[in-house]
């Protein structure tokens, strides 16, 4: 999470892009429409880190969207990386990692997450979690 002395709009972006956050995730969050499945995914991850309850209930399916974001005290974002994005027409998949520690214990979520795009906006669908390939 960014520290209280720095300014977000000079931080790196936290979904790992490289670009500064005013320039990357925070138009989305500010409510411009993400103009591919994965910039959302890449916008959801730094909701997430930033608590934007806001951007992670706007950006979700209206079909699946929970009433409310709970977010868990403590948990330490430690980064993302997207593995695959595949758009087709109007439906798209975006396949993440997303890292994090929580009381000292490191976990990761891996996600094939599906996205479909209505009146020109993506949002998040559902997802399913991938297990971890396990070496014979």
């Amino acid at each position: 999470m960014f520290a209280p002395t720095t300014s977000p709009s000079t931080t790196p972006c936290p979904c790992g892009s490289g670009a500064r956050y005013a320039e990357c995730c925070r138009r989305w969050h500010d409510g411009e429409a993400a103009p591919t499945a994965e910039a959302l995914m890449r916008s959801r991850y730094s909701a997430f880190v930033l608590q934007r309850a806001d951007h992670l209930l706007g950006s979700w399916h209206a079909a699946r969207r929970p009433p409310a974001i709970d977010f868990e005290p403590g948990v330490q974002w430690l980064g993302l990386d997207v593995r695959a994005h595949h758009a087709d027409g109007d439906r798209a998949t975006v396949e993440f990692v997303a890292r994090s520690k929580l009381g000292g214990r490191a976990t990761r979520l891996h996600e094939r997450s599906r996205f479909v795009r209505e009146h020109g906006r993506w949002f998040y669908v559902d997802g399913d979690l991938l297990q971890p390939q396990r070496k014979p």
